[in-house]
């Protein structure tokens, strides 16, 4: 992935900011009100179910990923490919609960954060793109067992866990991902070169091959990387699974105060529907006709990701979630407190809602059809610029009503993270 010259998740972010009357938690009088502290516990339960199948998600890719390493094949890394593409359909679903709950904010860079440097990690075509901005975006720690930071040498001879964690975002460069998914991604399918035509990364097996063998280079190390990655992203999301446990961290964070727990569900719903997925991950691309800002770039899994991170934000408000086993973690929901406060609005959410996912599935049908979304982004495509822009006006109208709830629930003032090519597309080509 070429450096990336505008503006990243994190820098110089938009706000918009929902300002209600003061808060007030009685919704409704009369008949029997929805519990709002029951409401909470499914929003936690909902969050440890999808934590804890990430968790299992990850373990199966930890053991494809052991099988391509102890006999790389053809077989082995299409096998750990698709372990990694099932990873994703739980831990995207989670997402929801990155906004508003710090916790999992904080956290969630060390799992999720691209765009990234791949050439902090491995070898690169010898025309990536640098930045005079990232000294490090060619660093290729796979090939070097040393190397200087800040003048310090940095003694990278054996390749662990903690390692690789010391050098996330090093020198404070968010591009410079050393961890998570989207470096297991570029390990497994090496960078996508194909721009907007046809094409995922295609690293071979051969890159983890012994002896003779071997492409790229140093192969026990990038098998040394893979495991090391792998193993930090199974102990990351073990720690977020107890953080949603009964006694987490997280989990109380959310129980303690009524109020704020329910902002944080609308915030977390509304910042994903808006400045993130809308406009940082679908409307900015489309702007910069650029198949360097697909979220999973490398294996082309970028329409199933904008997928699952629709069906989170339903999840929530409905506060039903199907496991990868097929059981169902449900209860009292949020749509049950705004249907008392407004059973109108509680039926254009669940309708917004619905249009959302068919909008974002319509995207997953034509891209798994052949037309892949990094050729949607091509500047001049209009069927595929129709189509994700259908996913950016579903998701840009559900938030929308998710105003209103705000409104109606009396929540008081919610910001709800923005995006310059929502809010000041001009300033995305300054």
């Amino acid at each position: 992935m070429k450096q990336i010259e505008h503006q990243k998740k994190g820098q110089d972010m938009k706000f918009r900011t929902l300002a209600t009357s003061a808060l007030a938690l009685t919704l409704v009088t009369g008949a029997a009100k929805a519990d709002t502290g029951a409401v909470l516990e499914t929003y936690a339960n909902i969050a440890q179910a999808g934590y804890a199948d990430s968790l299992t998600t990850a373990r199966a890719l930890s053991d494809a990923v052991d099988a391509l390493i102890a006999d790389p094949s053809a077989e082995t890394l299409a096998a750990a490919r698709a372990a990694w593409v099932a990873a994703r359909v739980p831990y995207q679903q989670t997402e929801v609960y990155r906004f508003g709950n710090p916790i999992v904010d904080d956290w969630e860079g060390k799992v999720n954060a691209w765009p990234l440097d791949e050439g902090l990690i491995d070898y690169v075509a010898s025309d990536y793109v640098l930045s005079d901005e990232n000294e490090f975006a060619a660093l290729n720690i796979i090939a070097n067992p040393s190397f200087t930071i800040a003048g310090e040498e940095v003694d990278a001879s054996e390749i662990t866990p903690e390692l690789i964690e010391g050098l996330h975002e090093l020198d404070g460069i968010e591009a410079n991902v050393a961890t998570g998914y989207h470096a297991i991604e570029f390990l497994l399918w090496g960078q996508d070169l194909n721009g907007t035509g046809p094409g995922a990364g295609d690293r071979p097996h051969t890159d983890y091959a012994a002896g003779d063998a071997c492409t790229g280079g140093n192969c026990d190390r990038r098998a040394a990387y893979l495991r090391a990655a792998t193993d930090l992203l199974i102990s990351d999301l073990e720690e977020m699974e107890a953080n949603w446990a009964e006694g987490g961290a997280a989990r109380e964070a959310v129980m303690q105060d009524e109020a704020a727990g329910l902002s944080a569900m609308l915030t977390g719903m509304g910042s994903l529907s808006y400045g993130e997925l809308a406009g940082e991950r679908m409307r900015l691309g489309l702007m910069l006709g650029d198949p360097e800002e697909e979220h999973d770039c490398f294996s082309d899994n970028t329409h199933w990701s904008h997928y699952y991170d629709g069906l989170g934000i339903q999840n929530v408000y409905h506060g039903r979630y199907t496991r990868i086993d097929g059981s169902v973690v449900e209860g009292p929901s949020l749509a049950d407190i705004a249907a008392e406060a407004d059973p109108a609005l509680d039926t254009e959410m669940a309708a917004k809602l619905d249009a959302t996912v068919a909008a974002l599935g319509a995207i997953s049908q034509a891209a798994e059809g052949g037309f892949a979304y990094d050729q949607m982004l091509a500047m001049g495509n209009a069927e595929g610029e129709a189509l994700i822009m259908g996913g950016v006006n579903a998701l840009i109208d559900q938030t929308r009503s998710i105003e209103r709830i705000v409104a109606a629930l009396d929540l008081g003032g919610i910001a709800l993270e923005g995006s310059d090519s929502l809010d000041n597309p001009g300033a995305v080509f300054e």
